[in-house]
């Protein structure tokens, strides 16, 4: 068993440190200041605390007891987690016992975290040449911070740079699932976070565990994966339904704009007649995507859109407000067949997997997958991607989660090749092999 005690180390008529040691089983003892001074005629061999003659001992004499249960509970959870005990743990904990750390020590997670979220207006932007993070971007680093100090006060350690090793990362991604029940794609985006913390901090020159470099995020496989999209046939019912309140007709306005318009609800809400841009008796709308930053080009073509945008375009409302209205707007169209999905439980404050109602899982997310959903296969992929916004068709796919297609771009050819030559009949000609004349 670990002994954990206290000792000066001088005579000297003036404050000396008290020093904490800790003995290891294995016969290592490790020792550093505790923070606290004393006088050495104040200080009693016997008790290994200061003598209890002043008011100021009595205060010194409490703390290292503190300190002492402390370290004592401390050796014992990092023998039971097989961490390395030595000096720098050491320190460590004491600075963790006293909430001594410094905002300034970047060598912490949570200190350089915090340093990016402040920093966030003048961070380049990898692959452009932008500086300034997005507000999406920083509330996604806020968030993670938050779960680390939940992990933090939970384990009763400052998670330093160097501590993420693969026990480490084993460790919380366990927390993350099977303790706190996190998503596995929430879960996956959190080691993604910390993965791009660690890199940061290293790109400073700040030590950083070499393993950081290994961690990988995950994402929940296709097979488990329930997207909710809406059929042209259902947008018909949702046209069609008869709607008296008049911020659920702006809602179905938006959500019939949204499912032609293939946009994120972000960048979808901000959009007013004077994005309308008309050429050739066409209209277009011109958007700057908020997350990607990518510009893309939208033209407006159904009837019913037309009509919207042109004669009632929907007045500006938060996507909260948004996904509360067109539930109750595909209630009354009857968007009530029984799917599988994942709703909020506000017992559980997890979203659950269940069956429900499909209005109680419409979204304003469900615009831009109706979207992609609706017209994949009808028009060719490259288009689709040009509008969403996606970088590739691999990433395209899994949105919608289709498989790809090998005979989608042949059979497009042909049937672009059949509109151009209306006429020509295909021919088939048997070529002789040369190698045998």
């Amino acid at each position: 068993m670990a002994t954990v005690n206290f000792r000066i180390r001088s005579k000297a008529n003036k404050p000396v440190s008290i020093f904490i040691y800790v003995s290891l089983e294995t016969g290592n003892v490790i020792s550093t200041p505790s923070g606290f001074n004393i006088l050495p005629k104040e200080w009693s061999n016997t008790t290994k605390r200061p003598k209890q003659n002043s008011e100021g001992n009595k205060k010194t004499f409490s703390k290292l007891n503190t300190l002492q249960k402390f370290i004592y509970d401390e050796v014992n959870i990092a023998n039971s987690q097989g961490q390395l005990i030595d000096i720098n743990w050491l320190k460590d904990n004491i600075n963790l016992c006293f909430d001594r750390v410094k905002k300034t020590d970047h060598s912490l997670l949570l200190n350089h975290t915090q340093y990016i979220i402040d920093n966030a207006n003048t961070r380049k932007i990898a692959g452009s040449n932008k500086i300034g993070l997005s507000d999406r971007r920083v509330t996604g680093y806020k968030s993670f911070k938050k779960v680390m100090e939940v992990y933090e006060k939970e384990t009763k350690k400052k998670i330093q740079l160097q501590d993420i090793s693969k026990p480490f990362v084993e460790r919380f991604t366990n927390w993350l699932i099977n303790k706190k029940n996190y998503s596995t794609n929430y879960a996956g985006k959190i080691l993604d976070n910390l993965k791009t913390v660690c890199l940061d901090a290293e790109k400073l020159e700040i030590k950083v565990n070499p393993y950081a470099k290994q961690i990988t995020g995950f994402k929940e496989q296709n097979n488990d994966r329930f997207i909710i999209t809406l059929s042209f046939e259902e947008l018909e019912q949702i046209r069609t339904a008869k709607l008296e309140i008049e911020s659920l007709k702006n809602a179905r306005n938006w959500l019939l704009l949204g499912c032609e318009l293939g946009q994120r609800a972000s960048d979808l809400l901000k959009l007013t007649p004077d994005d309308l841009r008309y050429k050739g008796g066409r209209i277009y709308f011109d958007i700057e995507q908020q997350k990607t930053g990518k510009f893309v080009t939208v033209g407006v073509i159904a009837p019913h859109v037309l009509y919207i945008v042109e004669n009632n375009f929907p007045y500006p409302i938060s996507q909260q407000k948004l996904n509360k209205h067109i539930k109750d707007v595909c209630k009354i169209a009857e968007i009530d067949e029984m799917v599988k999905g994942s709703k909020y439980d506000k017992v559980t404050k997890r979203k659950k997997l269940d069956l429900y109602n499909k209005y109680d899982l419409i979204t304003s997310h469900t615009f831009r997958r109706s979207f992609a959903t609706n017209y994949y296969k009808k028009i060719p992929t490259a288009v689709l991607i040009g509008i969403t916004g996606h970088s590739k068709e691999s990433l395209f796919l899994e949105y919608i989660n289709r498989r790809e297609d090998k005979d989608l771009n042949a059979d497009l050819f042909m049937k672009f090749y059949e509109t151009l030559h209306p006429d020509k009949e295909p021919e088939l000609k048997v070529i002789r092999n040369v190698s045998n004349q």
